[in-house]
């Protein structure tokens, strides 16, 4: 990838397992997605609000490949 290139966020169509968010946000930001899932799972822990909202937000709002 050239230097001065920049990185669209995109919801991955290869690294998905729902809607290809945790797999985008992983692609953009250049680590694994585990991370991401992990995270969104310590978020639907309370409740399972926060991170269900969460996600579908992020489902809206980040565009697909």
């Amino acid at each position: 990838m050239i230097a001065n290139q920049k990185k669209a966020l995109r919801r991955s169509r290869s690294n998905r397992m729902l809607a290809g968010v945790c797999g985008g946000l992983a692609e953009f930001f250049g680590i694994s997605s585990f991370w991401f899932r992990l995270g969104m799972l310590i978020a639907f822990v309370p409740g399972g609000v926060p991170g269900v909202a969460l996600y579908l937000l992020l489902w809206l709002m980040i565009p697909s490949e």
